[in-house]
């Protein structure tokens, strides 16, 4: 869909500039929608983007946080700043709000709550030949256990296209993500033939598909279904509070709680997996130290005050 307001050729220019680098995302384009449609809507007769325009839509709601409004202004930012360095505007965001730091600690999930969550992926009914059940029957058990083995964001798992399942071999290619170079994920051989027999039963559904989870209609999965489909899952057998993206955190912290006893390879395998998670430093993934039980006490024990130093406040792209 095309832009409306003034600036839409400005826009729709650093859409594929930014496409071209390899640095955008879906949260990018939803806002930047957003403020074209505020523009359009707001301004019918403006010529030009004004200051004024800007700074209406880039101050600070009452129902947003710090960090929400940051978010949200965040590709408006990114837009000022190339068209200002092209002469096409002189403009800027007068006031960012400053970041706080994400005190929220993701849920921990036990062996007992996991399999209670996959009992209730693998117990979906079908209403009668209703399609939209029987794809989720199909589709929920292997989402969510790629998910949980394989240390895959939900927006990576979603925007998963066929073409970057390589099912001989067990890898997936990781080409859309969060800005950073795309990424390879190799497969458990176990969640490789589940995946295999996934794609067999989804191709007799929907022949020719794009993406590799479709919706009934051959799209994206949105990140609503994501979340809502998860809580209703999580629920039917469990009490506690939980999101899919902690699925996440537990494939790092389990990986890393498993290497108390590692001692030089340690390095080694921090860095695999950094880079299989999609971190674009490794500082990203030490932020898992912290989640890791034990792990954490021994290191401070070690290291004392330096162990401060290995663990950064919880980084941009590993906030949902």
């Amino acid at each position: 869909m095309a832009y409306q307001s003034i600036i839409s050729d400005r826009l729709e220019q650093f859409v594929n500039y930014r496409k071209a680098s390899s640095n955008w995302s879906e949260t990018y384009e939803g806002n930047l929608r957003l403020f074209d449609k505020y523009c359009s809507d707001g301004f019918p007769e403006a010529c030009v983007l004004t200051q004024e325009m800007v700074d209406g839509w880039c101050k600070k709601r009452e129902t947003e946080s710090n960090n929400s409004c940051r978010s949200r202004i965040n590709v408006v930012i990114a837009f000022l700043a190339y068209a200002n360095e092209r002469g096409w505007l002189n403009l800027s965001v007068s006031v960012i709000p400053k970041r706080m730091p994400v005190t929220c600690i993701p849920h921990a999930f036990t062996t007992e709550e996991l399999g209670n969550f996959f009992k209730a992926c693998d117990s979906i009914t079908v209403r009668g030949n209703h399609f939209y059940d029987r794809l989720n029957r199909i589709t929920f058990p292997v989402f969510f256990r790629l998910l949980f083995s394989s240390g895959l964001r939900t927006n990576e798992a979603r925007q998963l296209e066929r073409k970057d399942v390589d099912l001989d071999n067990g890898v997936i290619n990781i080409s859309q993500s969060k800005g950073y170079n795309q990424h390879r994920v190799a497969l458990h051989d176990s969640m490789r033939a589940l995946i295999i027999q996934y794609d067999k039963a989804v191709s007799l559904l929907i022949p020719d598909r794009k993406y590799f989870f479709p919706d009934p209609k051959g799209r994206m999965r949105s990140r609503y279904w994501v979340q809502n489909h998860f809580k209703a899952l999580w629920r039917v057998y469990n009490s506690t509070y939980a999101t899919a993206y902690a699925l996440r955190h537990h494939y790092a912290t389990q990986n890393i709680n498993s290497w108390k006893h590692e001692g030089f390879d340690f390095h080694a395998r921090l860095l695999y997996l950094s880079r299989s998670m999609g971190h674009s430093i490794l500082e990203s993934t030490k932020y898992y130290y912290s989640l890791v039980p034990g792990l954490a006490d021994i290191m401070w024990e070690l290291t004392n005050k330096s162990f401060n130093d290995l663990l950064p406040e919880m980084p941009d792209d590993e906030k949902e």
